[in-house]
């Protein structure tokens, strides 16, 4: 199949750059918890599992709700392009400040140019569109299930992001949040 090929393909591309991008980052200062991060990652993970493990048989998560034709296909691998592109647009803005984990580095900036005048959190605005983008060629409901579990454990991580953020550039942060959305441009 030809269309799987190319969006696992985008995803590999994807996925080989955020590696390549993450060997170096500046001096950790202050970290989540580690609960607080493996309850996070295990919902945004949930998600990753569901949409790309096809061996997963999940009842009526399998059935179909978008038609596997070429429009949504391609309508779908556009946005899994788009996605993953602001995903390495907003790593490479974010230099040496990026972790995986929410952390405060040594001389920590904070960013506010490029995509992130855009969402303060554009890493995951991105992957999330991808994944959406995913979902809609699949064509399957658990694609749909598995890109809300990732939203969800993201949506709780950007909270710890925001609360470390307001702690570490107090006014500067605020005023942010106020003129720029989360994840969803102007909305959200």
């Amino acid at each position: 199949m030809p269309a799987l090929t190319l969006i696992y393909g985008s995803w590999i591309v994807g996925l080989a750059f955020w590696a390549a991008a993450s060997i170096a980052s500046k001096r950790t200062m202050r970290r989540q918890s580690t609960g607080s991060e493996l309850g996070q990652g295990a919902i945004a993970g949930a998600g990753f599992v569901m949409l790309f493990n096809s061996q997963i048989n999940l009842g009526p998560l399998e059935w179909r709700v978008i038609p596997n034709a070429p429009i949504p296909i391609y309508i779908g691998f556009a946005a899994i392009v788009l996605g993953l592109g602001v995903m390495a647009w907003s790593r490479i803005v974010l230099g040496r400040n990026w972790s995986a984990a929410v952390t405060i580095k040594k001389d920590h900036e904070l960013v506010s140019s490029g995509p992130y005048a855009i969402v303060r959190h554009p890493l995951y605005s991105g992957v999330l569109l991808a994944m959406l983008g995913t979902a809609v060629s699949l064509g399957k409901i658990r694609g749909f299930v598995a890109f809300l579990l990732t939203f969800g454990g993201w949506w709780m991580k950007s909270r710890t992001e925001e609360r470390f953020m307001l702690e570490q550039f107090g006014g500067r942060y605020r005023q942010y949040q106020r003129q720029v959305k989360a994840v969803i441009p102007y909305l959200l």
